[in-house]
């Protein structure tokens, strides 16, 4: 990215492109979409349920907001944002050379970097400054297995069936909520997501059946989502 908007600043400042304003709009255009989709590709990936770019899952660490909730656009765009101020801008004076101010340039762009690197040593949770102003920190990323899958007692006669249709509305996440459902063992809380379910499919529920209707929509998502995987179609969960 530094040698793209480098190289970019110095076709910009050469002759041929100042006298040409269609190449120097093509330049500009160029520029701005890279600038576009680097910060689209952190959004993509932070915003999403792992909090984490690629990068970041391979070295198990995560996004996470501060106060516990979840991250936002904002948080994520005011972090990469300052990562430019921190890295990007004085390594880009570095690399071309501070239009021709040569040795004073580079070291003003090795102190303004020195100056973030050692941000961290110099407040109470060793946050970057971009942490510290989007209202982030990087953490652990937790690894976490599925549970073992649940013997539900509902009996092969059971009166529910589920098609592809019903099915395919839900993805692991939602398998994941319905199975802690269960292993709780809460009426209330069994009641509340039989009638969220009977909602998204479309049915009436009814009532004094929310626990076999739940086991046999357990049973016949995760049947399902297991013979999907074993065919390489691993099933995304609706709230990615």
């Amino acid at each position: 990215m530094v040698a793209l908007v480098s190289v970019g600043l110095e076709v910009l400042d050469s002759e041929d492109i100042g006298s040409s304003p269609a190449l120097e709009f093509v330049v500009v255009l160029l520029i701005v979409v890279l600038f576009f989709a680097r910060f689209g590709y952190f959004l993509w990936f932070e915003l999403g349920p792992r909090g984490a770019t690629p990068g970041k899952r391979a070295v198990g660490i995560r996004i996470a907001a501060r106060g516990g909730g979840r991250l936002t656009a904002e948080a994520v765009i005011a972090r990469n944002l300052v990562r430019d101020v921190e890295v990007w801008i004085p390594a880009v004076f570095a690399v071309s050379g501070g239009a021709g101010l040569g040795g004073a340039v580079g070291w003003a762009a090795g102190g303004w970097l020195a100056v973030f690197v050692l941000f961290p040593f110099f407040n109470r949770d060793a946050l970057r400054a971009g942490d510290l102003v989007a209202g982030t920190w990087v953490v652990e990323a937790e690894r976490r297995k599925l549970l073992p899958a649940m013997s539900v007692a509902t009996p092969s006669t059971s009166e529910y069936r589920f098609g592809e249709a019903e099915l395919g509305v839900y993805g692991e996440h939602e398998l994941q909520v319905l199975e802690a459902v269960l292993r709780q063992g809460s009426p209330e809380a069994e009641r509340q997501v039989m009638e969220a379910i009977c909602g998204k499919l479309g049915w009436e529920a009814g009532r004094g059946d929310e626990r076999a209707f739940l086991e046999a929509f357990y049973t016949a998502l995760r049947a399902r989502l297991e013979r999907n995987m074993r065919f390489g179609r691993r099933k995304k969960d609706k709230l990615s």
